[in-house]
């Protein structure tokens, strides 16, 4: 019994692990694109919306090409670990401490990427007008978080 209720609770961290993943990844994408995305006409198009100046659109795409390096590398960790951690799950006999190693890796991934977004988005509103930031501001707000890959195997 005691086994059954540390498997359902690692389940959950990482149903939760995944679903933030999702999110801060939907979020990256809305914030610029992936490059492989066409993310020069992503960031014309928000470029354009938030009326960016020259100079303005210089530095955004200056910040977000170093946002999209990084946080890709972050990404690449993050799969390592998350797939690391299903086939450890699902071995014949799973390691929990491994399990656990590397569900506490994902999360201090993902509290980085967490970070890092915020800083990104602090950035960004210094070289924002008052007009540009309350533009974001409300596009980021109207963003519904992506859901993951284990919530539509699972959902209804």
């Amino acid at each position: 019994m005691k086994r059954s209720w540390l498997y359902t609770l690692l389940a959950f961290s990482l149903l939760l692990n995944v679903s933030v993943l999702g999110a801060v990844g939907y979020q990256a994408w809305q914030n610029g694109g992936w490059p492989d995305l066409h993310a020069d006409a992503k960031h014309d198009h928000l470029a354009e919306y938030l009326n960016l100046s020259a100079e303005q659109r210089r530095q955004w795409r200056q910040k977000e090409e170093r946002f999209l390096r990084e946080m890709g590398a972050d990404w690449e960790e993050v799969r390592i670990h998350r797939e690391r951690m299903i086939r450890q799950i699902f071995s014949p006999q799973p390691n929990l401490a491994a399990i656990e190693a590397d569900r506490a890796a994902i999360s201090r991934l993902q509290e980085k990427q967490q970070r890092h977004v915020i800083e990104q988005l602090m950035e960004e509103q210094r070289m924002l007008d008052t007009t540009q930031r309350e533009a974001l501001a409300g596009l980021l707000i109207q963003q519904k978080p992506a859901g993951s890959l284990e919530e539509r195997l699972h959902g209804d």
